[in-house]
């Protein structure tokens, strides 16, 4: 069977042992005096056979799926002509490439060497006789399991008991999973930060002043010395980000408050979808936007004024990027406003306090901590945006507070040092490496500020 219906073929058959099992537990229940005489609902002794079928048999499935190019491509080695085998490991790769693409029918390099259609067709072989013999394990396992829970089922089987604990041991390893994977990707860069400040210094990269990751090829080479100061990046990245929260933030709470605490339900259920409709604008779209019409206009109205404007400004970028940002603030913002309790507002009108100072004193304090972490999340999703940047703020790394002027953020650069084919053992490419490191360091402080905030403000009106 090709390996597409395996997994259909296996959830009906986990579906069908379900219904047995269910049908198994109504049987029992005859012989007890009813289903209140089980230890466990029907569909308890279903999931618990339904899980006994499907799990052996995916664990097979995927462990094969892991093993089976390996395994086969061991064996077919061995088959091969000795002085194939005592080729380079390179060279034995290639030839181990052509072999595959036979089977898969695609083009080949050598289609003439019998040696390698030889070897093609007992892949082929070895690959059709081990699909077969894993369909089997697959369908017997299967059968074994389910055959096994059948007659086990009994009116004093804890199936419950079981179901949550095999539900249990999967979400555990979801967890894991999770978990694991942001450690994996946590080593992975920090190692090739360490890689690169090993060949430049991290007060270097820390302090310097000047961004040219550009290495000369060779010693005579001029203007592509290399520098690795990170000071403008650092300082562009947090220019932008700031005009784009000056812009978000502001409008993005007050349109949370005015749709929570002003408007009537029939304004609040049609406004607040037209302004998440910009969450859903694709980031390319409004990198157009600022490249096409926000930065010529600046251009041309700080020339009215006699300004020097460049034609890809901070500004253009942190104005289109807080627009973007606008509905992740508001929208936020607005549901944990709207979630504060009626009680506390009543209080304070009960009081005599108008419905500014309730909401200047009582709702927005009490809805601190949601807001606090709204405006986080949108910090955040302003230094790791890239496009806006790229069209509208330029590539060039200047150390300056000018918004009028061009600048360039840690994530842009992260995409130039690593576009095109570059050799991963040189400091320009390894920097992208030490600017994720920070760039993830700093989003860490964030995360942990909003965690003491939340919970600081959360004791408070608990």
């Amino acid at each position: 069977m090709p390996y597409t219906y395996t997994l259909p073929y296996i959830l009906l058959l986990s579906v069908g042992a379900f219904l047995l099992g269910r049908h198994r537990a109504f049987s029992v229940s005859r012989d007890v005096g009813g289903v209140r005489a089980l230890h466990s609902l029907p569909n308890h002794y279903g999931v618990l056979m339904a899980l006994a079928c499907g799990i052996p048999a995916l664990l097979v499935f995927c462990f094969w799926q892991m093993a089976e190019t390996t395994v086969i491509t061991q064996m077919i080695v061995k088959t091969l002509p000795a002085e194939v085998q005592k080729l380079s490991s390179n060279e034995l790769t290639l030839v181990l490439n052509d072999i595959r693409n036979i089977v898969t029918g695609n083009i080949v390099s050598d289609a003439s060497n019998p040696a390698i259609l030889s070897a093609a067709e007992q892949y082929l072989q070895i690959q059709t006789s081990a699909r077969n013999l894993i369909f089997t394990t697959v369908t017997s396992s299967m059968v074994l399991a389910t055959g096994v829970v059948y007659y086990w089922i009994k009116a004093e089987l804890r199936a419950r008991n079981l179901v949550e604990g095999l539900t249990m041991v999967f979400l555990f390893a979801c967890s894991a999973v999770a978990i694991l994977t942001t450690v994996g990707i946590v080593l992975s860069v920090l190692f090739e930060a360490i890689r690169f400040f090993k060949a430049i210094p991290i007060n270097e990269f820390l302090f310097g002043l000047n961004w040219s990751p550009q290495i000369a090829i060779r010693a005579d080479q001029a203007g592509s010395s290399g520098a690795f100061g990170a000071v403008p990046i650092f300082a562009g990245t947090l220019l932008i980000a700031s005009i784009a929260m000056c812009v978000a933030i502001p409008i993005g709470l007050f349109s949370a408050i005015y749709l929570s605490e002003y408007a009537s339900n029939t304004v609040r259920t049609i406004a607040k979808p037209l302004l998440e409709i910009l969450a859903g604008i694709p980031t390319v779209v409004y990198g157009f936007f600022a490249a096409l019409t926000v930065a010529p206009l600046i251009r041309d109205t700080g020339g009215l004024f006699g300004l020097s404007v460049a034609s890809e400004s901070a500004l253009a970028a942190g104005l289109v990027m807080g627009i973007m940002i606008i509905p992740f603030i508001s929208s936020l913002s607005d549901d944990v406003i709207h979630a504060v309790p009626q009680t506390l507002r009543d209080g304070s009108l009960g009081l005599g306090a108008t419905q500014f100072e309730t909401i200047r004193y009582v709702v927005v304090p009490a809805a601190l901590p949601g807001i606090v972490g709204g405006v986080l999340l949108a910090v955040s999703r302003a230094i790791g945006e890239t496009m806006i940047v790229v069209m509208a703020a330029g590539l060039a790394a200047n150390l300056t507070a000018n918004p009028l002027q061009a600048v360039t953020t840690v994530t842009v650069q992260i995409v130039t040092l690593l576009v095109g084919d570059q050799e991963f053992d040189s400091p320009k490419t390894l920097a992208a490496f030490a600017l994720g490191l920070f760039l993830f360091i700093f989003t860490l402080i964030l995360n942990f500020i909003a965690l003491r905030v939340v919970r600081k403000f959360r004791e408070q009106y608990e």
